[in-house]
């Protein structure tokens, strides 16, 4: 299958120019950060963590060398790669989505919540190139990262384009860029000296978004400062599909050279946090932190990045 990646490419010589890859860290081709073989302290067990997500015991975790996208897949990525293959998402195939209920116009809001997230709203006719229902599109947004796609449409890109999902070891490792039991991919602090590097809520949530970091909904994926190994918005943002099956204890029996969650499941392992992602009901926006979801699941804070070995 070809690719055309003029906005990738752009996307991949602006890293280039504005910031400088860590010496252990490498930019490859396509947009790509090589990373070595390597050892890290996976996982946390300190006062930020959800115990209950399985986000310990604190292991030494061993992962061979591998290569990950500096970028979340963007619109225009996936709208490359719809226009070549005919691929249809799964939520275009149900007619509708689940949206955020404070990103949609008041004529547009459904008289309930979805389950025990009263801010989700079952919205027909939202899908990748719709984020908000009928009448919203992405001709402003190709440089976001694509939503609305489910852990089966992100394999199938992936597979599509010669790279796969990260398992959650490899996503841990390369969001942490070599710095060993730290919350967030720069250090410790969630807005060091004042300065926001992630796109997460501010305000109260989910009635008033201060938008304090210049966003309300998602942004482009080349926001914000990279870390140490190049990559941009590990964290907030949206939430990363992995190749895991996720499981709250396997973690805790499993190898420790190239990790893997269970054979099977139910759910799969997202890492990262979204825009919605507020300390006082949600701080998984740290490198440790990680939630799951049906594979079939799609919503308007989920996407993905692609790796290869």
């Amino acid at each position: 299958m070809s690719r055309d990646r003029p906005l990738r490419d752009g996307l991949a010589t602006s890293v280039v120019e504005r910031s400088t890859v860590g010496a252990d860290a490498a930019l490859d081709w396509d947009g790509m950060a090589s990373l070595p073989d390597g050892e890290f302290l996976m996982g946390s067990e300190d006062r930020l963590a959800y115990p209950d997500d399985g986000e310990g015991p604190v292991r030494r975790v061993r992962v061979s060398s591998f290569r990950i996208e500096l970028f979340a897949v963007t619109n225009a990525d996936f709208t490359r790669f719809v226009d070549d293959s005919g691929y249809v998402t799964e939520a275009e195939r149900f007619g509708w989505s689940l949206v955020f209920a404070g990103l949609l116009p008041d004529d547009l809001q459904p008289e309930h919540g979805v389950g025990r997230a009263p801010w989700w709203r079952q919205i027909q006719g939202a899908d990748w190139r719709h984020p908000e229902g009928p009448g919203s599109s992405i001709d402003d947004r190709k440089d976001h990262p694509v939503v609305h796609v489910t852990w089966n449409d992100a394999r199938a890109f992936a597979t599509g384009v010669g790279k796969r999902l990260p398992t959650e070891a490899e996503w841990e490792y390369a969001a942490r860029a070599g710095l060993e039991g730290q919350a967030y991919p720069w250090g410790p602090e969630l807005e060091p000296g004042g300065e926001h590097r992630m796109n997460v809520w501010q305000g109260s949530f989910p009635r008033h978004n201060t938008r304090a970091d210049g966003y309300h909904g998602t942004c482009p994926v080349d926001a914000f400062p990279p870390s140490h190994y190049g990559l941009y918005n590990m964290t907030g943002n949206t939430w990363e599909w992995c190749a895991d099956w996720f499981s709250r204890t396997f973690q805790a029996r499993d190898r420790r050279t190239n990790p893997r969650g269970p054979q099977a499941g139910t759910h799969k392992v997202v890492r990262g946090g979204s825009y919605l992602s507020h300390a006082s009901y949600c701080r998984r926006y740290r490198v440790s932190a990680r939630s799951a979801l049906t594979p079939d699941t799609s919503s308007g804070d989920v996407g993905f990045r692609c790796a290869a070995s």
